[in-house]
């Protein structure tokens, strides 16, 4: 037993050194010519003859901003509406256009969502690193 650990070792170390061998290789197998391979021609996009030349003083035709550009290549451009999604805002309606300003009054009334969100809204801004936690009795 003591001599066949050394001998394993010694087959397999010799394997993975004539795994690296020049020449043939272990089964002495073909392998490509890396200075045989050829360049491929570059790709040559045809020109388009039917394009028309804008007319003279005519407005350049809508690009759009860049993020409308990448909108469009993502998704396609606007899809239209379910039945489902056009029902649900025919129902909702429009916003009232100063319903930013009636919001943001004193006057509007508002649901109290109880001490723990007002506390969570009141927790000053920061790391953490000062905070301190409370335990209720």
């Amino acid at each position: 037993m003591r001599n066949l650990k050394p001998l394993i070792l010694l087959a397999s170390a010799s394997a993975m050194l004539a795994a690296c061998g020049g020449g043939g290789g272990v089964f002495n197998r073909e392998r490509p010519d890396e200075f045989a391979v050829q360049r491929q021609a570059p790709l040559v996009v045809p020109p388009d003859f039917t394009l028309t030349p804008p007319a003279p003083g005519a407005p350049r035709p809508a690009e759009g901003t860049a993020s409308e550009q990448a909108l469009e290549a993502l998704f396609g451009g606007p899809a239209p509406r379910s039945r489902i999604e056009a029902s649900l805002i025919d129902r909702a309606g429009s916003a009232a256009p100063g319903i930013r300003s009636t919001v943001g009054d004193t006057g509007t009334n508002t649901v109290a969502k109880g001490r723990t969100t007002r506390d969570i809204i009141a927790a000053p801004e920061g790391d953490g690193q000062s905070a301190t936690t409370v335990i209720p009795s």
